[in-house]
């Protein structure tokens, strides 16, 4: 998204609303944050200055408001003299507990937004920190379509023209959701865990050849699109090859690895009479239930095996 400023927090805060309003400062809402940390000020304002995260959003909650509050008129013009000192990015007071006028004076004078919230500073920071990681996330842009499958996230690869679009369009018309189509967005959120999203300019639209460019949402309505998606499978749609071996069991399970993180993969064949979208919608629940520990294939080899260690003994 290109060089991330505080003016973000005025202007696009978007999914997650954080309940900012700027009471001062507005000179300076073009600065560019370069880091999600955030940094409590307490000890800057009781007067120790080593290793105090200026470049930092500064959070203030009900004890450095306090402290602030019981602060003489000669104490603040001191206190606010060394803090205004630092070339301090912004500073967000929770709990909507209004700055002083003398502190907003500072702020104004120095272009150093000033925010009020009026959610609690716990739920403030849980909520900024889930906001922050996810612009900051590493990402990457994938030649894919991305749909949700029984709950369950579906990244569709393949060549141009094997029918990623086409399979796409069936499952949305069985109820299933798009989430993005020809450039999926992937971040990884954390260690675990990648969120995929069609990419701004082809948001809920998708190309069938022979049609063109269709509107996902205008046709089949608000249902049948979401914005993102936790990505938990990849298949691989290719043309079916009479000399390739394709797994007939499921007993080997293979990794697609993005960013550096694994999902399981599966490849199916395409040919004429294959019905594509059940077989996904098929994988997609066979994957829910190896979530929670079901895995079919292993069982019946299990089955198999204890059928003929039995069968031999007699």
């Amino acid at each position: 998204m290109g060089k991330l400023t505080l003016r973000y927090f005025i202007d696009g805060i978007g999914r997650i609303d954080l309940q900012l309003r700027l009471l001062a400062g507005e000179g300076g809402l073009d600065k560019e944050i370069k880091t999600g940390e955030l940094n409590r000020p307490g000890l800057a304002l009781a007067g120790f200055f080593d290793y105090f995260a200026y470049d930092r959003i500064q959070i203030f909650g009900q004890g450095e408001t306090a402290f602030m509050n019981q602060l003489s008129p000669e104490q603040k013009i001191k206190v606010y003299d060394d803090f205004f000192s630092y070339p301090v990015l912004c500073c967000i007071f929770t709990y909507e507990y209004r700055p002083d006028d003398l502190f907003l004076e500072y702020a104004e004078k120095r272009n150093i937004p000033i925010f009020l919230s009026k959610r609690s500073t716990t739920r403030f920071i849980t909520l900024f920190v889930h906001v922050i990681d996810e612009i900051f996330a590493e990402s990457v842009t994938l030649h894919a379509t991305l749909v949700d499958v029984f709950g369950v996230g579906v990244l569709l690869t393949g060549k141009s023209g094997v029918g990623k679009s086409e399979t796409a369009l069936e499952l949305i018309e069985r109820g299933h959701r798009l989430v993005g189509d020809d450039m999926v967005v992937v971040k990884k959120i954390d260690e675990s865990l990648l969120m995929g999203g069609g990419s701004e300019i082809l948001k809920h639209h998708i190309e069938i050849r022979g049609i063109g460019i269709v509107n996902v949402r205008e046709i089949f309505g608000i249902r049948s699109v979401r914005n993102r998606k936790r990505i938990e499978m990849v298949i691989l749609l290719e043309e079916w090859d009479s000399s390739t071996e394709y797994d007939r069991l499921g007993l080997d399970e293979k990794k697609y690895t993005i960013l550096d993180i694994d999902v399981p993969y599966i490849t199916v064949p395409v040919r004429p009479g294959r019905n594509i979208p059940i077989i996904i919608e098929t994988a997609a629940l066979n994957q829910r239930l190896k979530k929670v520990g079901i895995n079919s294939a292993r069982e019946l080899d299990e089955r198999i095996k204890k059928w003929i260690i039995n069968e031999g003994g007699k």
